[in-house]
C-alpha cells in the first residue's frame, strides 16, 4: 500500500514539473524583441539616403583674388609683396624663365681705361681707352668705340664701329658682323676709311665675368691702302662690376706690319 502511494506522488510531480517547463517555453518563444534605435536607424539610413538640408549643403568654393592664394601659400607679409617687383611679377604671371635667359644679354657694356704697348715700335709705351657694346634698345645692335696711342708719337688709332649680334644675346657663343670708321697712323702710313669686319664672342661666365673674343677687320678694303686687324681679347670679372681686361692686336698692310699688347681695366655700369 505505501508502495502504490509513493508511485502515485512520483507521478503526480513529474507531471507538475513537466508543465512547467513548457509553460516556461511557450511564454519564452514568444516573448517580442524590442528595437533597438541604433540598428533602426542604420537600416533606413542605409535604405533611404538622408534629403541635403541647409546644414549639410556643401560650401562654394572662394574666388581668392588674383596673386592671392599664392601669397597665402608662402606665407608673405603683404609689405615684402609690395617692396619686390620680382615676386609681383611672379605672383601676377610665371615669367617664361628660358627666354628671358636667353634675351637677357649674356656680356654688358663696358668702359675700357688701360695701359699699351707697341713691340714693332721699340716697344714703346702708350694708353688705350673705350667704350664697348653700348646696346641700342633691346635690340642685338651695339655702338663701340676706342682710341690707342704711343706716348713718343708714333703710333695713333681712332675709331667708332656699329656691330649686329645675329644670335640671341643670352647665347654663350655669338658672332656679330660690324661696320664703322677707323683712323690709323704709324711712323711708316697712316691711312683711314671703312671700317667691315666680324666679332666672334665666346661667353665663359654670363654677365661680363669672363669671356674671349676674336675680331677680324679690313680698313679701306680693297684700296692700296688696306690694312687688315685682327685683334683677340679677355676679360675677367674682379667684382661685380669691375674686371681686368687684356687684348692682343696685329696690324697687317702693305707697308708693314705692327703689333699691340693692352692690358687695363673695365668698367661695367
Amino acid at each position: 500500500m505505501l508502495k502504490n502511494l509513493g508511485l502515485k506522488y512520483l507521478k503526480t510531480g513529474l507531471l507538475g514539473l513537466t508543465f512547467t517547463f513548457t509553460v516556461a517555453y511557450r511564454a519564452g518563444s514568444q516573448t517580442v524583441p524590442v528595437p533597438d534605435s541604433t540598428t533602426g536607424n542604420q537600416e533606413e539610413t542605409q535604405g533611404n539616403p538622408p534629403q541635403p538640408t541647409p546644414d549639410n549643403l556643401p560650401e562654394s568654393p572662394q574666388s581668392d583674388p588674383p596673386g592671392g592664394s599664392a601669397a597665402q601659400e608662402l606665407d608673405l607679409s603683404p609689405e615684402i609683396i609690395e617692396g619686390s617687383p620680382v615676386l609681383q611679377r611672379w605672383l601676377d604671371k610665371v615669367p617664361d624663365v628660358w627666354q628671358d635667359i636667353r634675351n637677357q644679354p649674356s656680356f654688358r657694356t663696358r668702359l675700357r681705361l688701360g695701359y699699351s704697348q707697341f713691340p714693332s715700335n721699340g716697344q714703346a709705351a702708350g694708353v688705350n681707352v673705350g667704350v664697348e657694346d653700348v646696346f641700342i634698345g633691346n635690340s642685338g645692335l651695339t655702338v663701340s668705340g676706342d682710341y690707342q696711342a704711343s706716348f713718343n708719337g708714333e703710333r695713333e688709332t681712332f675709331g667708332v664701329d656699329l656691330r649686329y649680334y645675329v644670335r640671341p644675346l643670352g647665347s654663350y657663343f655669338n658672332v656679330a658682323p660690324m661696320v664703322g670708321y677707323r683712323n690709323l697712323e704709324t711712323d711708316g702710313y697712316s691711312t683711314d676709311g671703312v671700317n667691315v669686319g666680324a666679332r666672334l664672342l665666346l661667353v665663359l661666365s654670363r654677365t661680363g665675368a669672363a669671356d674671349i673674343s676674336f675680331t677680324q677687320s679690313f680698313v679701306s678694303i680693297g684700296s692700296s691702302d688696306e690694312v687688315g686687324i685682327s685683334k683677340l681679347s679677355f676679360g675677367y670679372a674682379l667684382t661685380p662690376n669691375l674686371r681686368l681686361a687684356t687684348d692682343i692686336e696685329k696690324q697687317n698692310s702693305i707697308e708693314n706690319k705692327d703689333s699691340r699688347v693692352g692690358i687695363g681695366l673695365e668698367w661695367m655700369p
